[in-house]
């Protein structure tokens, strides 16, 4: 199709093309495959990116068909029904050991363990993912800020973060899940762990604004008489960007430990309302599942939560040589 020019008030003849797009929006479009492009093809030489990705996929097909994995199972092994992971399968012993029809087992609750371990991988994405976006954002903002302001202001928030920096990270999540209200919610716990995760951000993207804000693009966008928002928007914040995503991911890896962690000791989500793997290891811990023999009921979401945490430090080490150069193999 011939593109047809098309005047514009402000900038003269702008030629449109295929979708209605301007030819800067098709070239910015271009190189932007080109960069999703190369990008790939370094992340997919990476062994242990490749690994990371290919455990990832599989709990967030997990994750995504649990109700149909569940059926295909009950299917497989002849059970009555597909289980529910709130329905009470066993009334007479709550405790049972593994079987045909409990592959795994039933916890203290009387529910079947195998089909709390698959829905329980909902729960603890979806925990990492959304106190990752909330401690990347909380992060992110106060070291833009930071470095780009310097002065009074930078030293302000500098030293609330020296605060969050130098306490023990566990001990201050215990302390702000015991604290504040809201009960054991999956909201709290997104709260404590996105409110005590920001601070070792901040300080990296505050170290890259200081760098980037004494280049010279930033000089000019200054004397066309851009202001600091449009610069920290257009010119400083996309530099980062690459440096906060790589850091992200390790972060999603560091969340869902936190969740693990507060549920096992009581600070979580509570097992008879929500079904996270960290409040199935309290459970199963609770049901002395050691001295009855039962080992794959800790087994099993244990090793969940280390294979998933693996997999998102694989995706953080791959995607951290591809934002640094110097990294890789030559």
């Amino acid at each position: 199709m011939k593109s047809t020019p098309v005047e514009s008030k402000s900038h003269g003849p702008v030629e449109h093309g295929r979708f209605g797009m301007s030819e800067p929006t098709v070239e910015k479009l271009k190189l932007y495959k080109k960069k999703v492009t190369q990008t790939w093809r370094v992340y997919r030489k990476n062994w242990m990116g490749m690994l990371g990705l290919g455990i990832l996929t599989f709990f967030l097909a997990m994750a995504v068909f649990a109700p149909q994995i569940v059926w295909m199972l009950s299917v497989i092994g002849g059970w009555d029904h597909a289980y529910d992971p709130f329905e009470q399968v066993s009334t007479t012993r709550l405790v049972t050991p593994p079987s045909p029809e409990h592959w795994l087992g039933t916890d203290i609750r009387g529910y079947d363990i195998l089909t709390r371990v698959i829905y329980g991988s909902r729960v603890s994405l979806e925990i990492g993912l959304v106190a990752t976006i909330v401690s990347m954002g909380l992060g992110t903002a106060v070291g833009l800020l930071s470095g780009f302001w310097a002065g009074w202001r930078d030293e302000v928030m500098m030293r609330i973060t020296d605060v969050f920096l130098v306490l023990p990270w566990l001990v201050l999540m215990i302390v702000f899940a015991a604290v504040l209200p809201g009960g054991a919610s999956v909201g709290k716990v997104v709260f404590v762990i996105g409110i005590t995760g920001w601070s070792s951000t901040a300080r990296i993207v505050r170290a890259q604004v200081f760098s980037l804000k004494e280049r010279a693009f930033i000089e000019r966008a200054r004397a066309i008489g851009a202001g600091d928002y449009y610069i920290v928007r257009k010119h400083i914040f996309p530099n980062v960007f690459p440096l906060v995503f790589a850091n992200s991911i390790l972060t999603v890896a560091l969340s869902i430990l936190s969740e693990s962690t507060l549920s096992y000791i009581g600070l979580g989500p509570m097992a008879n309302q929500v079904v996270t793997w960290g409040n199935m290891l309290q459970d199963a811990d609770d049901g002395k599942a050691i001295l009855n023999g039962l080992y794959l009921w800790i087994l099993v979401p244990g090793m969940c939560i280390v294979f998933l945490v693996l997999a998102f430090t694989f995706i953080g080490y791959a995607m951290d040589e591809i934002y640094n150069p110097k990294l890789r193999k030559r």
